[in-house]
C-alpha cells in the first residue's frame, strides 16, 4: 500500500490493475457459460448469442452510469459505502445456473425472454463487474494524480480478451457447466470484496471530484464519442452475424471478431504509437471498398478461405479507426466517467440496432451494409472537424474531394448489393432463428432422365437456404415433385430405414428438425408423421412454398418449441422411428446430443425402433459423440453414408442408426448399407453438465 500525505494508506496502483483486471476477465468468461447453459432452451442457435451480447452491452451501460453518478455527484465518504451496498446486492442476484422455472414454454418472443433470464441470473454481479474498470480509474485518477489512467482501460480489455481465448480451450474441455459455476462464483466473491476494499481506502475528501486541468469536451465532440463506439458494435455483430451465416458455419469462427474488436480497443488505449492515422485511413478505404463488392452476390463463389480474412481484417481495422479517434479524442482524467459513459451508450446502441432493429426491420442480414455506411460517413465526420487533418486542411483540398468522392461510391456499391441480392431470391424471410430464403435452380443435364431412362420436360427446383446450409430442395415437375431429395434420399441412412419393405404395416415416425418436410415424401396412407420445428418461419414455408407435407400420404402433426423440451413434456410417442436432424454447421444444438437427451429418444421409440441421427458436417466429427452415447446406452450403432446424385437432388451424407442389437438382427436393408461402430470413448460422452466441440475438430 501507498500512503497518502496525511498518512492514511492507499491502494498501491498493482492493486487497482489487478481488481480491473480479473473483474473483466470475469465478464467475459460469464458470458459463454450463461450463453451454454441457455442455449439448448432457444434452440442451439447462433441468435441467442447475439442476444446475449446486446445483454452484456446494455449492463455494460448501466454499469458505466452508475460509475459516472457515483463518483460525480455522490460525496467521496458515501462512495465507499454505497458501493459495498452494491457488493452485497450482487451476491443476492448470483444464480448460475438458472432455475428450470426460465425455461420457455414455447418458440413466442425468444429475445425478451433471454434479456429477461440474463437480468434475474447475472444481471446484478454483471452491472458490479461492468462498473469496476470506469469506478476504479476514477479511484485512481484521484489517490494518483500525477498518472493517467487511461492504460488500464487497455489492461481492462487484455483481461476480457484472455477470458474470451482461454474459455473454449483451457475451460469448457476440462471442467463440468456446474463446476465452471462454482468456480466462477468464488472468484467473482474475491474480486467483489477486493473492489469493495478498495473503496474503502480510496475514498476520501468531500466530493471526490478530479479537478479538470482542461474543459469539457463540447456536445459535438460527444456525440462523435457515441457515434464512434456504435458503429464498432455494429460491425461487430454484423459482421460475426454474416461470416457465421452467410459465409461459413466453421466452429468457434465467432470468437475472432470479437477478439479482434477487444485488441483494437487494447492497441488503441495503451499507447498513441499503435494507431498511425494515415495508414489505417489508407488500409480502410481498400477493405471498406473490398467488403461493399464482395457482398455482391456475383461475388459469391469468392472461397471462405478468401472471405474470411477480408471480414475479419476489415472489421480490425474498421474498430482502429472507431477506437483510434475515440483515443485520440480521450478528455481529461476529470471527465473520465462521461467519457467511458457515452462509450458504452454508443455500444449498446450499435447492440441494439443489430440484434433487436434490425431482424425487425429487415428481411436480410442488411445491417451489416447500414453499418459499413456509417463507417464511411464518419471518416468524413472525424476528418470534417478535425483541422490538424491531412485531408481537410483547405476546403476544397484535392484529396478531400477525393475522399468524399470515395465515400460517395461505397454507399453506392452497398446499395447496388442489397438490390441484386433481393432479385437474386424469390423470397427472403427473416426472424429471431436467422434469414430463410427461397431459390431456384435447375438440375444437371442427366437429372433430366430417370434410371429407366424416360424423359422429363422439367428439372427446375425450388430450393430453402437458411444462411449457407440448404434446408431442403424440390423440383416442380409432378412427376418429380415427390422424390425424396437432398440429405433423404433413398439410399441416406433415414431413407433406408422409412423406405424399407414393411411387415408390421403403419409406422409412427418423429423428426426433429423439418426443412422443407422432405421426410413426408416416404409417407404411406396409415402412416403417421410428427415434426417438431422451433422456427414458425420455417413451417410457413414448408407449408406454402413446397408441397411435401400437404401432398404426403401419411397425416401430419408439426409441434411447435425447442423439440427436446417437447418431447419432455410429451407422453410415450411409441416411434417406429425417429430422426434427429438439426445440425446445421457451427450451430450445433449440444443438447440434443447429450447421454440425456438419447434416453428421452429412446423413451419415445418402440423397443424395437431405429433413431437416425445425421451428423453430416464440414468441421466437426460427431460420430465420435453418438457412438459414445450409444455404448453408454448399451445400443448398437451404425454408420451409413451416400455419395451425391444430382441427377436425383441428393446430396452426400451421413446418417448413424441406433437400436437395440436384437432389432437390427435380420434387417438386412441396416446391415447391408452400413458399418456397425465400434464402441465409443467415454471422452467423448457428453452429458446436460458437459460438452465440448473442441474435442471434434475435424
Amino acid at each position: 500500500m501507498d500512503r497518502e500525505q496525511g498518512g492514511r494508506a492507499r491502494p498501491a496502483p498493482v492493486v487497482y490493475a489487478l481488481a480491473i483486471f480479473i473483474s473483466a476477465f470475469l465478464l467475459f468468461q460469464v458470458q459463454p457459460l450463461i450463453a451454454k447453459i441457455i442455449l439448448p432452451w432457444f434452440g442451439g442457435g447462433a441468435a441467442v448469442w447475439i442476444v446475449c451480447l446486446l445483454f452484456f452491452q446494455v449492463v455494460l451501460l448501466m454499469g458505466y452510469l452508475y460509475a459516472h453518478f457515483l463518483t460525480q455527484v455522490v460525496p467521496s465518504r458515501v462512495q465507499r459505502w454505497v458501493h459495498a451496498g452494491v457488493v452485497a446486492a450482487s451476491f443476492i442476484g448470483l444464480e448460475i445456473p438458472p432455475k428450470n422455472l426460465w425455461i420457455p414454454s414455447g418458440p413466442e418472443a425468444p429475445a425478451r425472454h433471454i434479456l429477461l433470464l440474463l437480468c434475474a441470473t447475472v444481471g446484478l454481479p454483471y452491472f458490479l463487474l461492468s462498473s469496476t474498470s470506469p469506478l476504479l480509474q476514477a479511484w485512481y485518477a484521484r489517490t494518483h494524480a500525477a498518472v493517467r489512467p487511461y492504460r488500464l482501460y487497455a489492461l481492462s480489455n487484455l483481461g476480457s480478451l484472455l477470458a474470451l481465448l482461454t474459455y473454449p480451450v483451457l475451460v469448457e474441455p476440462f471442467a463440468s457447466v456446474r463446476h465452471q459455476a462454482d468456480d466462477w462464483s468464488i472468484v467473482y466473491a474475491c474480486a467483489a470484496v477486493l473492489c469493495a476494499a478498495i473503496g474503502f481506502m480510496a475514498s476520501g475528501g468531500s466530493t471526490g471530484k478530479i479537478e479538470a486541468a482542461s474543459p469539457a469536451p463540447d456536445r459535438r465532440t460527444q456525440i462523435l464519442w457515441v457515434a464512434l463506439a456504435a458503429c464498432g458494435s455494429a460491425l461487430l455483430l454484423a459482421i460475426t452475424n454474416h461470416i457465421t451465416q452467410n459465409v461459413a458455419a466453421v466452429p468457434f469462427l465467432w470468437v475472432v471478431p470479437l477478439s479482434l474488436y477487444l485488441l483494437s480497443f487494447i492497441l488503441c488505449f495503451d499507447a498513441r504509437r499503435w494507431y498511425r492515422r494515415g495508414l489505417f485511413l489508407r488500409l480502410l478505404g481498400v477493405l471498406l471498398g473490398g467488403m461493399a463488392y464482395s457482398l455482391l452476390p456475383s461475388f459469391n463463389s469468392l472461397p471462405v478461405k478468401v472471405l474470411i480474412p477480408l471480414f475479419c481484417a476489415g472489421l480490425f481495422v474498421c474498430c482502429m479507426f472507431c477506437h483510434g479517434e475515440l483515443a485520440r479524442l480521450k478528455p481529461d482524467p476529470a471527465h473520465l466517467t462521461r467519457f467511458y459513459l457515452l462509450i458504452s451508450a454508443g455500444g449498446a446502441i450499435g447492440a441494439v440496432f443489430v440484434a433487436l432493429v434490425a431482424p425487425g426491420i429487415y428481411s436480410g442480414y442488411y445491417e451489416l451494409h447500414v453499418a459499413l455506411g456509417a463507417c464511411g460517413v464518419l471518416v468524413l465526420a472525424v476528418h470534417g472537424r478535425d483541422r490538424e487533418s491531412e485531408f481537410r486542411r483547405t476546403r476544397w483540398q484535392p484529396s478531400w474531394l477525393l475522399l468524399i468522392g470515395l465515400v460517395v461510391a461505397l454507399l453506392a456499391g452497398l446499395f447496388r448489393a442489397v438490390r441484386e441480392e433481393q432479385a437474386e431470391f424469390s423470397l427472403t424471410v427473416r426472424n429471431f432463428y436467422g434469414v430463410l430464403r427461397i431459390t431456384g435452380g435447375e438440375a444437371a443435364d442427366d437429372a433430366a432422365y430417370e434410371p429407366t431412362g424416360t424423359a422429363y420436360e422439367d428439372a427446375h427446383y425450388r430450393r430453402l437456404m437458411n444462411g449457407t446450409i440448404d434446408h431442403g430442395l424440390q423440383f416442380f415437375a409432378w412427376s418429380r415433385r415427390r422424390w425424396p431429395t437432398s440429405y433423404y434420399g433413398p439410399n441416406s441412412g433415414i431413407g433406408i430405414v422409412l423406405g424399407a419393405p414393411r411387415d408390421a404395416g403403419a409406422l409412427r415416425v418423429g423428426m426433429i428438425g423439418l426443412g422443407v418436410g422432405t421426410i413426408a415424401a416416404y409417407g404411406r396412407p396409415g402412416d403417421r408423421i410428427t415434426f417438431y420445428e422451433i422456427n414458425p418461419l420455417d413451417v410457413e414455408l414448408a407449408g406454402t412454398e413446397f408441397t411435401y407435407l400437404r401432398e404426403s400420404k401419411a397425416a401430419i402433426d408439426i409441434v411447435m418449441g425447442d423439440a427436446r423440451l417437447s418431447l419432455e413434456r410429451e407422453f410415450a410417442q411409441n416411434f417406429d422411428v425417429l430422426g434427429v436432424d438439426a445440425f446445421s454447421g457451427d450451430s450445433i444444438p449440444v443438447h440434443l446430443l447429450t447421454r440425456q437427451a438419447f434416453e428421452l429418444y429412446f423413451r419415445h421409440l418402440k423397443p424395437n425402433g431405429v433413431l437416425a441421427v445425421h451428423i453430416s458436417n464440414k468441421f466437426l466429427n460427431l460420430e465420435p459423440v453418438v457412438a459414445s452415447a450409444a455404448t453408454a446406452l448399451g445400443k448398437e450403432a451404425v454408420l451409413v453414408s451416400n455419395p451425391d446424385d444430382h441427377a436425383q437432388g441428393v446430396y452426400a451424407s451421413t446418417w448413424i442408426l441406433l437400436g437395440d442389437r436384437a432389432g437390427f438382427e435380420g434387417r438386412q436393408e441396416i446391415e447391408k448399407a452400413g458399418t456397425v461402430l465400434a464402441p465409443g470413448g467415454a471422452k467423448f460422452l457428453w452429458t446436460d453438465d458437459y460438452s465440448s466441440l473442441i474435442r471434434i475438430l475435424k
